[in-house]
């Protein structure tokens, strides 16, 4: 299994923490908001608990989900079923389930891993066209981004520096060529800058090719048209679509419209 092995590893290091966090929250903790609208801390954990479960192989109730702003389409509808289902559960009972389906996924993950990664994943992963590779790679991030939601809204941060941080700053690393390429349409030549500061420091650069497209550089230009430096929170919560521009501090710096219409592209996690 290779790397996704790997991705494994970091999922359920990422989920037992998780896990952790939930069991040490007090009661008024379970209401508050997160950043995802529509959505309190016990709907987050409600949601990983249905998708871990789901992915688990257990049967799951089947409800009506109402029309509220914040769902659209399929998969909209599909996550917000796990919190709909579990509304009235007790708080232990949200976390026996996400504990209980992590473990036993782990046990078959490692144990009989999937023979082809690029073969359709389950559940969530059949709805969304995901290959096993994919899904194993989106687990840990989604995990550590709710992780986060969570945080933030209960006022416990940390985690910034786990392997799961790590994942989720590659992953989103890769989304800057595309970002400048074809969300600001910028003209062939431009580059951008994009430093990132805190527990994951990176540089990223990117320019866009004569074909138009936008393509990541081995090490960043001297002079590029514009840069913007922030801290690795902060990029995580623009990139995730928690905040949008207007809510956090980005230094910006070369061609101001630039370096704006690549900040409002950066969001590619919904």
């Amino acid at each position: 299994m290779g790397d996704l092995q790997e991705l494994v590893e970091i999922w359920h290091e990422a989920a037992t923490d998780t896990v952790a966090l939930l069991r040490s929250l007090n009661d008024t903790d379970w209401d508050k908001p997160t950043d995802l609208p529509g959505w309190s801390v016990r709907a987050v954990a409600a949601h990983l608990a249905h998708l871990e479960s789901d992915l688990a192989g257990n049967p799951q109730e089947q409800v009506d989900v109402p029309d509220t702003p914040h769902v659209t389409g399929l998969i909209g509808q599909y996550t917000e079923a796990g919190p709909v289902a579990r509304a009235a559960w007790p708080t232990d009972r949200i976390i026996d389930e996400l504990e209980s389906s992590v473990e036993t996924r782990y046990a078959e993950l490692t144990q009989n891993p999937p023979a082809d990664p690029t073969a359709p994943g389950p559940g969530l992963a059949a709805l969304a066209g995901w290959s096993w590779a994919t899904l194993l790679s989106n687990r840990p991030l989604d995990i550590w981004m709710h992780d986060q939601d969570i945080r933030r809204a209960v006022g416990r941060p940390g985690g910034l520096d786990s392997p799961a941080a790590t994942h989720a700053a590659g992953v989103f690393a890769t989304s800057l060529p595309f970002v400048l390429g074809k969300r600001t349409g910028a003209e062939p030549g431009t580059s951008v800058v994009l430093d990132v500061t805190g527990a994951q420091p990176q540089t990223l650069a990117a320019a866009v090719g004569d074909n138009g497209r936008g393509a990541a550089l081995p090490e960043p230009p001297e002079d590029p048209d514009a840069g913007l430096s922030m801290d690795f929170e902060t990029w995580i919560m623009l990139a995730g679509g928690r905040r949008t521009p207007d809510e956090v501090k980005v230094i910006l710096t070369g061609d101001e419209d630039l370096a704006r219409r690549v900040l409002a592209g950066l969001a590619v996690t919904p």
